[in-house]
């Protein structure tokens, strides 16, 4: 079981750029299908997910343990709901990079290097969907961002990169009596998407 083995601000945090030239290096998974930054190992991890034109962009607090050809129930659940709405691909992206199994264990302050390599991270994946499709982003983090108050800060940094690049909200399943959207782990394989009014989330909810 991984937890932290240290407040992420002692770590030696490689950058998206660097992380993302050296990805599918290794040899040890098929990076033609997989997309994997950093693709080794470590306490942080800013992209998983398959590659494709036009993929369902879920977005969870805090990476698993998770990697290419070892997923966990949450990913395995977000590969059948994005193939069941119609995507070919999907990639799993965090509000924060940092891994922890117990969302407890987060940093309890923002690691601003961590988030400006996520947030690259971030603009990259809307980047480089398919010429004429908007990005579709998953909101499925329930209610873990109560977890820490600079969560909601992340997000709006991220509604911010998504209006450049006309990025869509959804959510999938029932919405948690605060108004959260509902976490990928339980939802049918069948569960569709929905519009969701991210600012009105931010502005009410949190």
């Amino acid at each position: 079981m991984h937890i932290p083995t240290c407040e992420s601000s002692l770590l030696d945090i490689v950058g998206f750029d660097e992380a993302l030239a050296a990805s599918g290096g290794r040899g040890d998974y098929d990076s033609d299908k997989w997309l994997y930054v950093p693709d080794y190992y470590t306490d942080y991890r800013y992209i998983l997910g398959t590659r494709g034109n036009n993929p369902l962009i879920c977005i969870g607090i805090n990476p698993s343990t998770a990697a290419p050809d070892d997923l966990d129930n949450t990913l395995k659940s977000v590969a059948r709901i994005a193939a069941g709405n119609g995507y070919d691909s999907w990639i799993m992206f965090n509000v924060y990079a940092q891994r922890a199994t117990d969302p407890d264990d987060m940093d309890e302050a923002l690691n601003e290097k961590l988030h400006r390599e996520n947030m690259r991270a971030f603009e990259y994946i809307l980047k480089n969907v398919g010429e004429g499709v908007s990005p579709a982003i998953w909101a499925a983090w329930g209610t873990i961002i109560e977890k820490r108050p600079y969560l909601k800060d992340c997000v709006l940094d991220m509604v911010r990169l998504g209006r450049e690049y006309n990025a869509k909200w959804y959510s999938a399943g029932k919405r948690s009596v605060k108004g959260h959207p509902h976490h990928p782990l339980y939802l049918r394989k069948d569960a569709p998407t929905e519009e969701f009014d991210i600012v009105s989330y931010l502005e009410n909810c949190l």
